[in-house]
């Protein structure tokens, strides 16, 4: 009998035991969150590559577009003429 009883003391022992090194990890963890996180690039500066990226994608994409596939140059994109003659095509085939 006594041998169960030191087998029921030994493993409730060891669960307290792992309990508590539970919780100082636990507490270790939670320390290492909760330090502010230094990042390399900004938020906003992440943000503004985003946009600038989307433009020069959307700018390459109609140079592309008109100069390469189509029969114009791709310098014609940034002229307003360009820009007033494909309007008024969508605009007919509208109507």
């Amino acid at each position: 009998m006594a041998n169960n009883h030191e087998k029921v003391n030994q493993t409730s022992e060891r669960s307290e035991f792992s309990n508590e090194e539970a919780k100082q990890t636990n507490n270790k963890v939670e320390e290492v969150e909760r330090r502010p996180r230094n990042r390399f690039i900004p938020i906003w500066l992440r943000l503004l590559l985003v946009v600038l990226l989307l433009v020069a994608s959307l700018v390459a994409g109609a140079m592309i577009g008109y100069g390469v596939i189509g029969d114009g140059s791709p310098g014609d994109v940034f002229k307003k003429e360009t820009w007033v003659k494909i309007t008024d095509i969508v605009k007919k085939e509208k109507k």
